[in-house]
């Protein structure tokens, strides 16, 4: 299977569609000061993490609960202008840009915690409720949310682009982890899907056909997430190791021995260095694996040496352990850092931010090349992966200003992404697709494939209102 041939297009298709002065003036009938058509505020929210730059929405609507999304919702809807989800703005694939302009919905203030069934180990949230929050509101219960993608993003973005992070090789990601949501459908109708229980064969899996959807087939107001006992014993470690293939091949014998691993990150010597210099942490400049151990104390024990032992016969060496929570914390918080860490090494610089994910058997061979190819290049990048379910993640460092730079960067994530295709792997293992892997949904999917996404879009949005110009084209 292979990727596109051409490059996609550096700058995304962008069909602005006509806001009318009615609308604006029933939006800020309804919503007053909640509404705002202020330039700061219009473009803070017509921008993420990714490369592209896009005119913002034409305005900004704060939602306080389901109520002010439905409203919002059937507003836009009766003009058939286009609504774009916004949660704290962590995505990195353009999936809140405006590209066909219309109204972004705010949901930043719905950020309550409505209920925690600890006996059941569930919790339900607003979308707004960040992830720490989460933690934060039921470790009293002695319980935790495992899922952690790198910055604080709200649950509802987690859900909505069906987020992991590095827990996903024990805990699994969002698809696994939310039970039941309340969505606000494209006329402004308020729905339910799934219930608390752990299981269902009622109809068809509307949870899961919204998890992942990436805002373009209802406005997620509210979630039930799994959680989690908080283990009795936790233990990390980190590993240096002489080559990435070494550390990989540590790896790949880890997964396929059973060892129930908790967390398992490569990160290569660049990004140490970067990491380094960013949160002063001093660790070996070295290709490193950072591993966290999950259970009782016994199993813990067993597990971390099983794994010392089989790093020994790569040549991982200088084990050490991070036993206190506040060692922990300081390593986690580390590598959760490393974007910020590699951003700030080259000052001006954008990342372009790859993300990849492959069967374990074949994660050496994609890889490899796929260093290779960027050491190859001239162009600074950081290596980061969840390597544990074979996801791993490039930065290629580009100065926006030099055209060529961002023609290679997208070059060799073409590369990337269509090795992994090749390899039986996805063009996405937890960013989504959004505006900048399009072409490669189409590739990996199949036209049938798409076509029933596209026939599902059209049935639940005939007017294209939800978050348009995301995921495929229509």
């Amino acid at each position: 299977m292979n990727a596109p041939e051409h490059l996609a297009h550096l700058t995304p298709e962008i069909r602005q569609r006509a806001v009318p002065a009615a609308l604006m003036a029933a939006l800020q009938d309804r919503f007053k000061a909640q509404c705002s058509t202020a330039q700061a505020v219009r473009e803070q929210h017509g921008r993420d993490e990714s490369v592209y730059d896009v005119p913002p929405p034409a305005a900004v609507v704060f939602a306080q609960n389901t109520q002010d999304v439905a409203d919002a919702v059937k507003l836009a809807a009766a003009h058939r202008v286009p609504v774009i989800p916004f949660g704290v703005g962590s995505s990195l694939e353009g999936h809140l840009l405006a590209v066909q302009g219309g109204i972004s919905i705010d949901v930043s203030r719905m950020d309550q915690v409505l209920s925690i069934n600890a006996e059941d180990l569930t919790v339900t949230v607003q979308p707004g409720v960040t992830r720490k929050a989460v933690n934060e509101a039921v470790k009293s219960e002695g319980l935790f949310f495992p899922i952690d993608p790198g910055a604080d993003a709200s649950i509802g973005g987690m859900a909505a682009t069906r987020a992991s992070g590095t827990n996903a090789v024990r805990y699994g990601t969002m698809r696994e982890n939310v039970l039941a949501l309340e969505v606000v459908t494209a006329s402004g109708e308020v729905i339910r899907t799934g219930t608390r229980a752990k299981k269902s064969s009622a109809g068809y899996d509307l949870t899961r056909l919204m998890v992942g959807s990436e805002g373009t087939l209802g406005v997620i107001t509210e979630v039930t997430l799994k959680l989690y006992p908080l283990p009795e014993a936790i233990s990390a470690a980190t590993c240096s190791f002489p080559t990435i293939e070494a550390a990989v091949r540590t790896v790949i014998q880890v997964i396929q021995l059973g060892v129930p691993i908790a967390r398992c990150e490569l990160i290569d010597a660049n990004t140490v260095r970067m990491v380094n210099a960013h949160s002063k942490l001093g660790l070996r400049e070295e290709h490193m694996l950072l591993m966290e151990f999950h259970g009782s104390p016994a199993s813990v024990k067993e597990q971390a040496e099983t794994v010392q032992e089989i790093a020994a016969d790569f040549e991982g060496k200088a084990f050490q352990w991070a036993t206190t929570p506040e060692e922990r914390t300081r390593l986690w918080t580390a590598r959760h850092n490393a974007y910020f860490a590699a951003i700030q090494s080259k000052p001006g610089c954008r990342a372009i931010s790859t993300d990849t994910c492959v069967p374990i058997s074949r994660l050496a061979d994609c890889l490899l090349d796929s260093v290779a190819e960027a050491d190859a290049s001239g162009i600074p990048y950081f290596l980061v992966g969840h390597v544990g379910d074979g996801n791993f993640h490039f930065g290629y460092l580009i100065d926006p200003a030099i055209p060529e730079e961002r023609e290679r960067a997208e070059q060799l994530n073409h590369q990337l992404v269509a090795r992994a295709l090749s390899l039986e792997g996805t063009c996405t293992g937890e960013h989504g697709v959004g505006l900048h892997k399009m072409d490669f949904l189409l590739t990996e999917a199949g036209t049938g494939a798409v076509d029933m996404m596209r026939s599902i879009k059209r049935a639940l949005d005939p007017d294209n209102i939800l978050n348009p110009g995301k995921i495929f084209a229509l």
